[in-house]
């Protein structure tokens, strides 16, 4: 299988600090507020409804293969 540059997931450290109950087992994990913003922002958790509703209809669109459902760079 062929691997087009597109689909290839970029890996990324989370430096972390995890927080543990009294018999070692884990409990909650600390991380810095920049990655946060980041993961949220990579995992579309920031967007409003308005606009996650836009993207499920673009994904919709897209997998069906209707192109007509977008407009080339060149339009914008």
């Amino acid at each position: 299988m062929m691997w087009r540059r597109d689909r290839v997931k970029r890996m990324i450290a989370i430096p972390k600090k995890i927080v543990v109950d009294d018999h070692g087992k884990p409990q909650e994990v600390i991380i810095p507020w920049k990655k946060f913003c980041e993961l949220c922002e990579a995992l579309g958790l920031d967007l409003d409804e308005p606009a996650q509703a836009d993207l499920r209809v673009a994904r919709r669109e897209w997998s069906r293969r209707n192109l007509t459902a977008f407009k080339s760079l060149s339009v914008l």
